[in-house]
């Protein structure tokens, strides 16, 4: 019996060793081009980027860097032309419009910079809306968004209009609706940048208090306070990672690996 339960402690924390440091992302010689009758543009250029379970990491960079293409492509809400993009072990290429939404419902909760919320549709109903799509009954699914609407402290504003609410609890609204699934990766596209810098300050704890319970999490930011909240920063330049910086004893370094 000593040498089950030893035995099997061993596994465990081996399970758990592997869970908490393999990669979710593995991308290598990505490269993304859009064409017009008069231009090519060359948007992505070769990104190699690993980003491991739990990490959370930002992406910065100029208009016209690469960084919005660089998550769509992650969200599976744009194609590549060559490379690889594996997301938690799986190829993510050449699929089906079917085929990529289910992967958008597993895997991935979207925060948008404008929310992008349903105005004719109360805080409670946004919230609970990817449920419907699983085909989840009207009952549990609202009981669901609830607890989570609670989680973000705006249980008393379940029924009141987006137009009702403030930008700060429109955002946590939107990040109750991208937690409903459980995702394993949550994607933020410039999430503070329609707020003031207090509101800011709030969106980003609760963000920051997400990443803590493990979920991986990526934010495209403008914003260097923003970006200097997370544990690492990935800085494009015309379609290609210039430098990544690592935060050690709180402060951000260049990585030289």
């Amino acid at each position: 019996m000593h040498c089950i339960v030893q035995c099997f402690g061993i596994h465990l924390r081996h399970k758990i060793y592997l869970q908490s440091y393999y990669k979710m992302i593995h991308i290598r010689q990505l490269h993304k081009s859009y064409h017009t009758e008069a231009l090519s543009l060359h948007v992505l250029k070769g990104i190699d980027l690993n980003v491991e379970a739990g990490e959370y990491v930002s992406i910065m960079g100029a208009s016209g860097s690469g960084k919005s293409t660089l998550l769509n492509i992650l969200g599976i809400l744009d194609t590549y032309d060559s490379g690889n993009y594996n997301l938690n072990g799986t190829l993510i290429k050449n699929l089906s419009e079917k085929t990529a939404a289910i992967y958008r419902n597993d895997f991935i909760g979207f925060v948008f910079q404008s929310f992008n919320l349903i105005n004719f549709k109360n805080a409670l109903e946004n919230v609970a809306l990817p449920l419907y799509y699983k085909k989840v009954s009207r009952k549990k699914r609202n009981i669901i968004a609830m607890e989570h609407l609670d989680r973000m402290g705006l249980k008393d504003w379940a029924h009141h209009m987006p137009n009702e609410l403030s930008g700060g609890q429109k955002q946590r609204v939107a990040i109750a609706r991208a937690l409903i699934s459980n995702p394993k990766i949550i994607l933020a596209d410039e999430p503070t940048g329609a707020l003031d810098s207090t509101t800011t300050v709030e969106v980003m704890n609760v963000l920051t208090n997400l990443n803590k319970e493990g979920i991986t999490t990526i934010i495209v930011t403008h914003e260097k306070s923003v970006a200097d909240t997370t544990n690492r920063i990935i800085h494009l330049k015309d379609g290609m990672i210039e430098y990544e910086t690592r935060k050690t004893n709180g402060i951000h370094t260049v990585n030289n690996n």
